[in-house]
């Protein structure tokens, strides 16, 4: 029996919760309840992470580099939070995964899924 390769996180297309993660990291350090909130607020309430999924996402996208924790931005922060920002690969991947999406809505428009708005 051949055990299939591992796809490797960082190529594979993101999940939409990583995809939202890193998008709320763009400009700013955040602690797990500033990026949930910095989601809903991205989506329009559309997308409301729940703690399973946020911090198991941060641990997969620290993992794999395309976050770290970060220094709080304030020193009279909470120590107890941990805080966040996007590394360069993660700027990359979310770049990439950008453009791949934005290729997905331009074939849409094409086949009149979507309408451009006047």
């Amino acid at each position: 029996m051949t055990i299939p390769a591992r796809i490797d996180p960082v190529t594979a297309p993101l999940t939409p919760a990583a995809f939202h993660i890193l998008l709320a990291l763009v400009d700013a350090r955040l602690h797990g309840l500033g990026i949930a909130d910095a989601v809903e607020q991205l989506t329009d309430g559309d997308m409301q992470l729940g703690p399973g999924t946020l911090y198991r996402s941060l641990k997969e996208l620290a993992a794999v580099g395309l976050l770290r924790e970060a220094a709080a931005p304030t020193a009279g922060d909470d120590p107890r939070r941990k805080y966040y920002e996007l590394t360069d690969p993660g700027r990359e991947q979310l770049e990439l995964e950008a453009r791949r999406l934005e290729r997905i809505v331009d074939a849409a428009r094409q086949r009149r899924v979507l309408q451009d708005e006047a």
